[in-house]
């Protein structure tokens, strides 16, 4: 039976702010269990099945391409932490890592902590937050979450009897440290609306009741983080919001003191600690837009004391330190890049690390030891697989540890990656990084697929996919576009695409776009985007603002209903989203957001094909948004063109928990985009 483009019935919302009213007819969606709610989605996912009915075999093709790829029995390269060596490895045809170490050497016998494929057995999600041993190694802790709502349970293994204790910590954000007796564990709750609020301490082996609120977040913008130190002296409370930080901590060797606040909130100043050799290292924004490094003695801790050590520049954004005994490595952003700079703590000496490629993703990883004197780093590009390096900080020599295998073969010489800029229309220059296979034609005849997030000042760096090839070798050229609301080009770029300026973002993607265009890279009829969550919200406006650009559009999980979201403060992350995109309980940032919210600006037009994606459980962005927006879509628009929408019930915000089952999501979105590239609809 064929089934019916899906037809969402209207119910009467009214919904009045600021003495402005909205008729919200799809509201009802928001009651989740609901057996209409359900209906539609159900009947929405047939209609989706039915579109690709006939592509059954080009999915399976891509999936088996993708999986052809990857070494069925990956492991990640072992790092050496209290005399062991922790790894983690796949074995063949299974969804799930496993968690193992070696004692004192890589020869030594393997033993596994956490088989995460017998944990997940008969569960339809399964997802690992921590897992830790304790310094004595009577415990294995670890959290799970399997529902994914980004709830998780701690246990406790005893790995003397491999039995369960009986106390379980629910509702955690996943995060738990311990301290330096073995016994005392640190880990944060959280509230109705998901949102981190309260830090505990925890003795294993005692009852439920026994868990101490030490410290609690009563304002709403803020949530909570739990951290322990490098050196293993110091056990971090940290309390953020997006513009402003505080951090409380007590030592990790008598975990029963009482916490100790390092410098009091202030109001737009943010703050991270580093500890190091008898002293703090603080990365902060205070008087420093781009952030600075200081530092200060470990007796006296608040902003008074702190003395500036790397001093703030308008074209470096300092965006993260890695102390060692005797080196700082310092992550700079310099011109949309990273950069490590290297310093020598006992001579003032410092250099940079060169990766030798013009565009490419760098990032320090796993550096456990204080005080070793190797640095360990992932890097890639767009044509370069993960490589894991080694650095010796005091001779600069570099050991490979591991380059990423790509089965059947991969040569980075195959392909073209490029940077180049567009001049956004109020003439600022945006970054795009641009890969494509050396055969394809630059004549605007291929498809290009333009990749796009832009908000909270993440950064999307041109990092290796080897899914992505499945694209490229089919003749896709893919870009990423470096947009305002990202820190790409500084934290500047970030605010200058945020509350009242949130529009950038949007105007710097459709600019991006134009380029491409404009230099044989694409045509309007070649054209692609793709974007997930705030990148989703991204596709939704831009589809508003200039439909006429694309020929298709991917929104993976998109935020679209962002007034009504915005107005409902019990929907998680909605009072912390407040400083990022504004309040709309304030007039101004209300009529300024309803201007852009992709809900609610659908009208009357030919909109390009959209495939929509969602998950039922996902915390971060409720089904409804997406949903309420395609039964909008499907209302409004004036052409035949697809709208396909699939909500797995089974997922959240980040898709299929297993190794292998999110590919069959990437394969089904790989076959929308070429089934579209390949005809005139």
């Amino acid at each position: 039976m064929n089934a019916k483009t899906p037809s969402a019935k209207k119910k009467e919302h009214i919904l009045t702010t600021h003495n402005h009213s909205r008729n919200d007819e799809y509201y009802w969606m928001n009651e989740r269990d609901c057996k209409d709610v359900v209906e539609y989605l159900e009947e929405e996912n047939a209609y989706a099945n039915q579109y690709f009915s006939g592509s059954e075999g080009l999915q399976q093709k891509i999936y088996d391409e993708i999986l052809g790829r990857i070494d069925p029995k990956e492991e990640s390269v072992p790092y050496l932490y209290n005399n062991y060596y922790y790894y983690s490895r796949f074995e063949e045809g299974k969804e799930y890592p496993i968690y193992c170490r070696k004692e004192g050497s890589l020869e030594a016998t393997e033993e596994i902590l956490l088989n995460v494929n017998s944990l997940a057995e008969g569960k339809s999600y399964c997802s690992v937050g921590n897992v830790e041993v304790s310094d004595d190694q009577k415990y294995v802790v670890y959290s799970v979450d399997f529902v994914s709502r980004r709830q998780y349970d701690i246990y406790f293994e005893n790995r003397l009897t491999g039995e369960i204790e009986k106390t379980i910590i629910t509702n955690t954000s996943g995060e738990f440290v311990m301290a330096n007796d073995s016994r005392t564990i640190f880990f944060t709750k959280k509230d109705d609306a998901l949102r981190p609020y309260q830090a505990y301490r925890y003795v294993i082996g005692q009852e439920e009741d026994s868990q101490e609120l030490i410290f609690q977040e009563d304002d709403e913008l803020f949530v909570l983080g739990v951290s322990k130190s490098k050196t293993d002296k110091y056990i971090f409370i940290s309390s953020n919001s997006t513009l402003t930080s505080e951090y409380h901590f007590l030592s990790a060797d008598h975990p029963q003191n009482p916490l100790k606040v390092f410098h009091s909130r202030e109001k737009k100043i943010e703050y991270t600690v580093f500890p190091g050799q008898g002293k703090f290292y603080i990365l902060t924004n205070w008087n420093a837009v781009n952030f600075k490094l200081m530092e200060c003695d470990e007796n006296a801790t608040d902003k008074s004391a702190w003395r500036e050590l790397i001093s703030h520049k308008d074209d470096v954004l300092i965006q993260d330190v890695e102390v060692f005994a005797n080196y700082l490595v310092v992550d700079e952003r310099i011109n949309g890049l990273s950069q490590f700079r290297v310093i020598d703590l006992k001579s003032a000496q410092s250099y940079y690390v060169d990766f030798g490629e013009p565009a490419y993703a760098a990032g320090m990883y796993a550096n456990y030891e204080f005080q070793s004197e190797i640095l360990r780093y992932h890097f890639s590009s767009l044509k370069t697989p993960t490589t894991t390096i080694d650095i010796h900080l005091n001779s600069q020599k570099k050991e490979i540890k591991k380059v990423q295998k790509v089965i059947g073969g991969h040569n980075p010489d195959n392909y073209i990656t490029e940077r180049i800029w567009a001049v956004a229309r109020d003439g600022k220059q945006v970054p795009m990084s641009v890969v494509y296979a050396k055969d394809t034609k630059i004549d605007g005849s291929q498809p290009t697929l333009l990749y796009g997030y832009g908000s909270y000042g993440i950064i999307v760096d041109p990092q290796f996919s080897v899914a992505r090839l499945s694209l490229l070798d089919r003749g896709f050229i893919y870009v990423i576009a470096h947009i305002r609301g990202g820190q790409d080009l500084g934290r500047q770029w970030y605010e200058d695409g945020k509350f009242l300026k949130k529009k950038n973002t949007f105007y710097d993607f459709i600019d991006c776009a134009e380029h491409l265009i404009k230099n044989n890279y694409a045509s309007a009829n070649t054209l692609f985007a793709m974007g997930g969550s705030a990148g989703g919200m991204l596709m939704g406006g831009i589809v508003n603002m200039r439909h006429d650009l694309f020929k298709g559009i991917v929104a993976q999980v998109p935020f679209v209903d962002v007034v009504t979201t915005m107005l409902d403060d019990s929907i998680p992350l909605t009072v912390g989203e407040y400083e990022e995109w504004g309040n709309p309980n304030e007039e101004e940032y209300y009529h300024y957001m309803l201007s852009y919210s992709p809900y609610d600006n659908v009208e009357a037009k030919n909109y390009p094909a959209i495939f929509v994606e969602t998950g039922y459980h996902d915390s971060q962005v409720q089904y409804w948004e997406p949903a309420k927006w395609v039964a909008k879509l499907r209302e409004m628009k004036t052409n035949d063109s697809a709208l396909i929408f699939k909500c797995n019930m089974e997922t959240g915000h980040g898709g299929a928990s297993g190794r292998y089952q999110r590919f069959k999501e990437i394969a089904l979105e790989y076959t929308f985009l070429l089934t579209l590239a390949q005809s005139n609809r």
